[in-house]
Protein backbone atom coordinates (compact mmCIF):
# COMPACT_ATOMS: atom_id res chain seq x y z
CA UNK A 1 0.00 0.00 0.00
CA UNK A 2 2.78 2.05 0.80
CA UNK A 3 4.89 1.44 -2.48
CA UNK A 4 1.29 2.43 -4.03
CA UNK A 5 1.02 5.39 -2.65
CA UNK A 6 4.83 6.35 -2.89
CA UNK A 7 4.00 5.43 -7.27
CA UNK A 8 1.06 7.50 -6.92
CA UNK A 9 2.69 10.53 -5.18
CA UNK A 10 5.83 10.36 -8.03
CA UNK A 11 3.49 10.46 -10.54
CA UNK A 12 1.55 13.23 -9.38
CA UNK A 13 4.65 15.33 -8.99
CA UNK A 14 6.05 14.38 -12.36
CA UNK A 15 2.96 15.61 -14.09
CA UNK A 16 2.39 19.23 -11.74
CA UNK A 17 6.31 19.57 -12.23
CA UNK A 18 5.69 19.11 -16.29
CA UNK A 19 2.34 21.53 -15.74
CA UNK A 20 4.23 24.21 -13.83
CA UNK A 21 7.46 23.98 -16.59
CA UNK A 22 4.74 24.38 -19.17
CA UNK A 23 2.91 27.37 -17.61
CA UNK A 24 6.43 28.92 -16.26
CA UNK A 25 7.46 28.81 -19.43
CA UNK A 26 4.42 30.58 -20.89
CA UNK A 27 4.67 33.41 -18.06
CA UNK A 28 8.37 33.78 -18.57
CA UNK A 29 7.87 34.54 -22.42
CA UNK A 30 5.28 37.01 -21.45
CA UNK A 31 7.22 38.78 -19.19
CA UNK A 32 10.20 38.14 -21.04
CA UNK A 33 8.37 40.04 -23.98
CA UNK A 34 7.23 43.14 -21.77
CA UNK A 35 10.51 43.20 -20.43
CA UNK A 36 12.25 43.22 -23.91
CA UNK A 37 10.07 46.19 -24.52
CA UNK A 38 10.30 50.02 -22.88
CA UNK A 39 6.69 51.47 -23.57
CA UNK A 40 6.24 55.47 -23.97
CA UNK A 41 3.45 57.50 -23.91
CA UNK A 42 3.31 60.58 -25.39
CA UNK A 43 0.45 62.65 -27.39
CA UNK A 44 2.85 63.42 -30.25
CA UNK A 45 1.26 66.52 -31.29
CA UNK A 46 3.47 69.12 -30.01
CA UNK A 47 6.47 69.91 -32.25
CA UNK A 48 9.06 70.52 -31.87
CA UNK A 49 9.25 68.03 -28.29
CA UNK A 50 6.92 65.63 -30.66
CA UNK A 51 4.85 64.88 -33.13
CA UNK A 52 2.72 62.53 -35.84
CA UNK A 53 4.30 61.69 -39.34
CA UNK A 54 4.15 59.27 -41.78
CA UNK A 55 7.09 57.69 -41.94
CA UNK A 56 10.36 57.45 -40.45
CA UNK A 57 12.10 59.99 -41.29
CA UNK A 58 14.20 62.07 -39.48
CA UNK A 59 14.48 59.52 -36.93
CA UNK A 60 10.93 58.49 -36.72
CA UNK A 61 9.53 55.69 -34.48
CA UNK A 62 6.80 53.64 -35.46
CA UNK A 63 3.32 54.50 -33.03
CA UNK A 64 2.06 51.34 -32.10
CA UNK A 65 -0.83 49.85 -33.39
CA UNK A 66 -0.89 52.78 -36.26
CA UNK A 67 0.72 53.14 -39.63
CA UNK A 68 2.12 56.60 -37.89
CA UNK A 69 5.37 57.73 -36.74
CA UNK A 70 6.51 59.59 -34.14
CA UNK A 71 9.23 62.34 -33.79
CA UNK A 72 11.11 65.01 -31.64
CA UNK A 73 13.36 65.99 -29.15
CA UNK A 74 11.49 63.68 -26.47
CA UNK A 75 11.10 60.29 -29.03
CA UNK A 76 15.10 60.97 -29.35
CA UNK A 77 15.69 60.93 -25.90
CA UNK A 78 12.99 58.15 -25.22
CA UNK A 79 15.55 56.54 -27.67
CA UNK A 80 18.79 56.68 -25.76
CA UNK A 81 16.77 55.44 -22.53
CA UNK A 82 15.61 52.02 -23.97
CA UNK A 83 19.44 51.88 -25.95
CA UNK A 84 20.47 52.62 -21.80
CA UNK A 85 18.12 50.07 -20.72
CA UNK A 86 18.91 47.03 -23.64
CA UNK A 87 15.31 47.54 -24.83
CA UNK A 88 13.53 48.14 -27.78
CA UNK A 89 11.27 51.38 -27.79
CA UNK A 90 7.31 51.38 -28.20
CA UNK A 91 5.48 54.51 -28.64
CA UNK A 92 2.09 54.78 -27.69
CA UNK A 93 -0.13 57.50 -28.67
CA UNK A 94 -1.93 58.67 -25.55
CA UNK A 95 -3.97 61.57 -24.97
CA UNK A 96 -2.85 64.23 -22.73
CA UNK A 97 -5.70 62.82 -19.84
CA UNK A 98 -5.00 59.32 -20.16
CA UNK A 99 -1.16 59.69 -19.75
CA UNK A 100 -1.04 59.25 -16.13
CA UNK A 101 -3.79 56.16 -16.30
CA UNK A 102 -2.07 54.73 -18.56
CA UNK A 103 1.45 54.73 -16.31
CA UNK A 104 -0.11 53.66 -13.17
CA UNK A 105 -2.10 50.94 -15.23
CA UNK A 106 1.40 49.55 -16.19
CA UNK A 107 0.05 50.26 -20.23
CA UNK A 108 2.99 52.09 -20.38
CA UNK A 109 6.35 52.35 -18.66
CA UNK A 110 7.17 55.95 -18.99
CA UNK A 111 5.36 59.53 -20.29
CA UNK A 112 8.12 61.43 -22.12
CA UNK A 113 6.14 64.67 -22.15
CA UNK A 114 6.00 68.48 -21.47
CA UNK A 115 4.20 67.34 -17.75
CA UNK A 116 4.94 69.79 -14.90
CA UNK A 117 5.63 67.85 -11.27
CA UNK A 118 2.44 69.10 -9.66
CA UNK A 119 2.05 68.33 -5.97
CA UNK A 120 -1.56 65.78 -7.35
CA UNK A 121 0.66 64.28 -9.98
CA UNK A 122 3.99 63.39 -7.38
CA UNK A 123 0.76 62.12 -5.00
CA UNK A 124 0.09 58.59 -8.01
CA UNK A 125 3.84 59.10 -10.33
CA UNK A 126 7.24 59.23 -9.69
CA UNK A 127 9.43 62.31 -12.03
CA UNK A 128 12.56 62.51 -13.44
CA UNK A 129 14.77 65.62 -13.29
CA UNK A 130 13.59 68.06 -16.23
CA UNK A 131 15.74 67.48 -19.14
CA UNK A 132 13.88 71.24 -20.54
CA UNK A 133 12.44 73.80 -18.28
CA UNK A 134 10.73 76.62 -20.36
CA UNK A 135 10.75 80.13 -19.82
CA UNK A 136 7.21 81.47 -20.43
CA UNK A 137 6.10 84.89 -22.13
CA UNK A 138 3.68 86.64 -23.51
CA UNK A 139 3.73 88.47 -27.69
CA UNK A 140 2.04 91.26 -28.11
CA UNK A 141 1.34 93.31 -30.96
CA UNK A 142 4.14 96.69 -30.86
CA UNK A 143 2.00 99.95 -30.72
CA UNK A 144 -1.13 97.68 -29.76
CA UNK A 145 -3.30 98.20 -26.65
CA UNK A 146 -0.64 95.95 -24.22
CA UNK A 147 2.47 97.51 -25.98
CA UNK A 148 3.71 98.62 -22.57
CA UNK A 149 2.73 95.20 -20.34
CA UNK A 150 5.02 93.99 -17.96
CA UNK A 151 3.40 91.86 -15.80
CA UNK A 152 1.10 88.97 -16.16
CA UNK A 153 -1.16 91.51 -13.83
CA UNK A 154 -1.48 93.79 -16.78
CA UNK A 155 -3.54 91.25 -18.74
CA UNK A 156 -6.31 90.73 -15.67
CA UNK A 157 -9.21 92.93 -17.82
CA UNK A 158 -8.61 89.60 -20.65
CA UNK A 159 -10.03 87.73 -18.63
CA UNK A 160 -12.92 89.89 -17.37
CA UNK A 161 -14.02 89.73 -20.92
CA UNK A 162 -13.74 86.53 -21.69
CA UNK A 163 -15.56 85.08 -18.15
Amino acid sequence: MIRKLSVLLAAVLCISALGMTSCGTSKTNEASTKEETFKVGLEAGYAPFNWTQMDDSNGGVKIDGSAEYAGGYDIEIAKKIAQGLGKKLVIVKTEWDGLVPALTSGKIDAIIAGMSPTAERKETIDFSNNYYKSNLVMVVKKGGKYDGATSIQDFKVLKLQHN
